[in-house]
């Protein structure tokens, strides 16, 4: 079928009341271009009390009921043919009208869905379409709202290819040469028997035809029709995340010299095993999971999946160290998975967040009975042909894990999905400490009388979050209430349970394990456990990418009275976890560059300087917090007070200069969480610390301070885009000295003006806690840094112009092409 985009020339607006309408109360609709978030527009509300976990989760924006129409003319050469409206993903609950006429609907926020137009249909004339979508304390975390991907519009005949079902496998794989086997389904929906030949080629990623076939398939009407070939590759190259090499295959139907119809893939060839003595192997080569957990939104531009976005995202992560993403806790979007692919990072692609226990009052809990089946299809359909993806998981933190029924339907999701695609693993995201909820007060019961045998107190044993959920997750109760849901899987997926790690190669010698979640702070032990034991095969952290909603959970915050010991949120006007090792607009915090020195990828030592303005005070952070500490030699104000700097490394000794004078050498390294600290007082210049292996100089980097001469500096990701209506453009805005170096501490206003081919789609910053929207031109730089994202709206020249008072202005220009 003829696929065209159908993201162009849509209004939107709050629902509106009918009958408030008849009485003259008119809500205006505006245009749009989709993918369009309806909720990152609305105004943040603040509680009116304490926090709640309602609005702290969606990051206090809140929820609604919106409405979106487009009108389209339908050509009369179109009567006869099928036409299939596409969407990727609607936020949430969607219903869909085609000249008022109810036309289908989705429960669910992630899952791709058709809808057959055709019956609908005006020809000849203009037709209208409207999707209603609503968002209402549904989820855990910021989801957007509205029509928030990609919208297709999908032209065949009768007999056709059906859209989805062409899908590659590649059962046997040797360096000598691939079989390729390719499966489509034919479907003819006339009253005569059609008999079709069918041509289909693989070629590589220079057009190069590498294996072909012609085939012939006879059609019953109403009887689709399995097409399957088996094509063979020679001297394949094979896909890895060194080397992501990528095939795609073409099908053309043909009658006589006519073409009747035609579908493409790309697809990959690697080979996969498992076993818990050699772990994940991909083309016989075990790989560690080096993974980050990544929720969907993008930051500034909320749920909005732009395909540009989501490819920048996977870009930074593997520069930063990842090779894995699990997609947290939704179905991956197409345009995610295509960066994957190209990039070379692999994919633990998940289904649900909830099955029949609710966790918000209106979430998806409420379909989940009646809509599984056809959720969980919908994402192996989109990720069949997708070499990226290795696993899926049917679930994180599901309550019902720890009983004999929430077994049972782990059981049948695990069996659902092998059914649809029994080429990758299955997991399931289990949360140990949660399975076992309804007990947990007596084992909490059980540990405090332990714990009073050792001489410890209550607050001795909830000092640290993390070791109280180890402490129940490697518990016999835990051992014993879901040892069946992990038994229907793969791999054991293991949230904050690290402790189970060694316990289970005992208890359970055919298990292999996956973190599937893990604190942060954690990383070194949780590596080290990675590498020792071969059937736990990776570990993700929460997060890898910062995210809208949950807020707070990884502030930075110190003991007192204005925070209080067991506050998990933070106040409004929080806006994001805080937990990422990468921020919301994409800059790589202190987090990240540990993790890379602990991957043992970095030589190189790295400086994180703790804000003076905590020293001194007793650190309160959660297990997901990170030091207070920015990468920054600018404390203007601080002049001779205390200061702390953190320096990473791998090294055996690391020593550091301020100004040119030692302040020592310390040991640091595996054994020393490789990391040491400092103390001195604050004097502007520069610091430089060097590391040491065995006495010699492995690696140096250095920090200096901002001079007081600051100018503005903006710099696109680059110079040229596709005019295609949808590219992006992301242009870092920064606050520098004649040298480039960044003024943490010299915030101000800053202003953007598009004009010629592109608008400004938004503006933000990495500012963790602001009442500043992301759709205006000013905005306050944080530590010294904006984003501006601009989308291109046809081919010619986008200038950005940026200006802030006190500053010469500033501007780029970008090509679309």
């Amino acid at each position: 079928m003829i696929r065209t985009s159908f993201n162009d020339s849509w209004q939107v607006r709050p629902k509106a009341n009918p009958f408030a309408e008849l009485s003259g109360q008119v809500v205006p609709y505006r245009s749009v271009t989709l993918p369009h978030d309806a909720m990152i527009e609305q105004n943040r509300v603040a509680p009116a009390g304490e926090v709640t976990m309602e609005g702290a989760a969606g990051a206090y924006f809140p929820g609604g009921v919106f409405e979106y129409r487009k009108t389209f003319d339908v050509p009369e050469g179109y009567r006869g043919k099928r036409i299939i409206l596409e969407f990727e993903g609607v936020y949430r609950d969607a219903a869909v009208y085609i000249n008022g006429d109810y036309a289908g609907q989705r429960p669910y926020g992630y899952s791709q869905f058709r809808i057959e137009a055709d019956r609908f249909l005006k020809y000849g004339e203009a037709n209208e379409i409207r999707v209603e979508a609503r968002a209402h304390r549904d989820s855990r975390w910021y989801t957007g709202a509205g029509i928030y991907r990609d919208t297709w519009l999908l032209v065949g005949e009768q007999t056709h290819l059906a859209p989805d079902s062409l899908r590659i496998t590649t059962p046997d794989v040797d360096h000598a040469r691939a079989v390729v086997e390719v499966v489509a389904e034919v479907v003819n929906q006339s009253f005569a028997v059609r008999t079709l030949d069918v041509l289909t080629a693989i070629t590589t990623g220079s057009g190069e035809v590498v294996a072909s076939d012609v085939s012939r398939v006879t059609v019953l009407p109403g009887e689709p029709a399995v097409l399957r070939q088996r094509l063979y590759v020679q001297r394949p190259d094979l896909w890895s995340t060194e080397s992501p090499a990528l095939y795609a295959c073409g099908v053309t139907l043909k009658e006589g010299a006519e073409q009747v119809d035609e579908a493409g893939t790309t697809f990959g060839i690697r080979t996969l095993q498992l076993d818990p003595e050699q772990g994940l192997r991909i083309n016989g080569e075990t790989v560690k999971l080096r993974g980050a957990c990544v929720h969907h939104d993008n930051g500034p531009l909320g749920a909005a999946t732009f395909a540009r976005a989501e490819e920048r995202r996977v870009e930074i992560l593997k520069e930063a160290g990842f090779n894995a993403i699990r997609i947290s806790h939704q179905p991956m979007s197409r345009a995610m998975l295509d960066a994957c692919d190209r990039i070379g990072v692999l994919v633990v692609d998940e289904s649900f967040d909830v099955w029949t226990s609710g966790k918000s009052e209106f979430d998806y809990s409420l379909s989940f009975p009646e809509w599984w089946e056809r959720d969980l299809g919908a994402m192996v359909a989109k990720d069949f042909n997708h070499p990226s993806v290795i696993m899926y998981s049917i679930g994180n933190e599901i309550p019902e894990t720890g009983s004999p029924f929430g077994a049972l339907w782990g059981r049948r999701l695990a069996e659902k999905v092998r059914s649809l695609d029994p080429t990758r693993y299955v997991t399931n995201a289990v949360n140990g400490m949660l399975a076992v909820m309804s007990e947990l007060g007596a084992l909490q019961q059980q540990a405090l009388d332990q714990a009073a045998e050792e001489g410890a107190g209550i607050n001795t044993l909830m000092a640290d979050a993390g070791d109280a959920m180890n402490a129940v997750s490697s518990s016999e109760l835990v051992t014993q209430r879901t040892a069946e849901s992990f038994a229907v899987l793969d791999v054991a997926g293991m949230n904050y349970a690290e402790a189970r790690y060694a316990l289970d190669r005992e208890l359970f010698p055919n298990r292999v394990i996956l973190g599937t979640e893990t604190f942060p702070t954690r990383i070194d032990g949780n590596w080290r456990l990675v590498e020792g034991n071969s059937h736990v095969i990776g570990d993700f952290t929460w997060t890898g990418w910062e995210y809208l909603g949950e807020v707070g959970i990884g502030r930075a915050r110190y003991a007192g009275p204005d925070e209080p010991q067991h506050a998990h949120n933070g106040p409004y006007p929080y806006l994001v976890a805080g937990c990422g090792d990468i921020d919301i607009t994409g800059h790589r915090r202190p987090a990240s560059y540990y993790r890379e020195i602990v991957f043992g990828l970095r030589s190189e030592p790295y400086i994180a300087v703790r804000r003076p303005g905590g020293h001194g005070k007793a650190w309160a952070g959660s297990p997901w917090a990170w030091s207070d500490t920015i990468s920054s030699w600018t404390w203007p104000g601080f002049e001779g007070s205390p200061i702390a700097v953190e320096v990473y490394s791998d090294a055996d000794e690391l020593e550091l200069f301020v100004n040119g004078r030692s302040l020592g050498r310390r040991e640091v390294g595996a054994d020393h969480r490789f990391r040491t600290e400092f103390e001195t007082a604050y004097e502007a210049g520069e610091l430089l610390a060097i590391a040491y292996r065995g006495g010699v100089e492995t690696g140096r980097s250095a920090v200096r301070s901002a001079q007081e001469a600051v100018h503005l500096a903006v710099e696109a990701d680059r110079q040229s885009v596709a005019a295609n209506g949808a590219d992006l453009v992301y242009v870092t805005v920064e606050l520098t000295d004649a040298e480039g170096v960044c003024h943490t501490a010299d915030d101000c206003e800053v202003s953007v003006d598009v004009s010629g081919s592109g608008v400004l789609l938004a503006f933000g910053s990495a500012n963790p806690s602001t009442e500043e929207r992301f759709d205006t031109t000013t905005r306050r730089t944080y530590e010294g840094r904006a984003l501006a994202v601009l989308r291109a709206t046809g081919p010619g020249k986008i200038r950005l112009a940026v200006s802030a008072p006190g500053y010469e202005p500033v501007e780029t220009v970008v090509t679309a092409e």
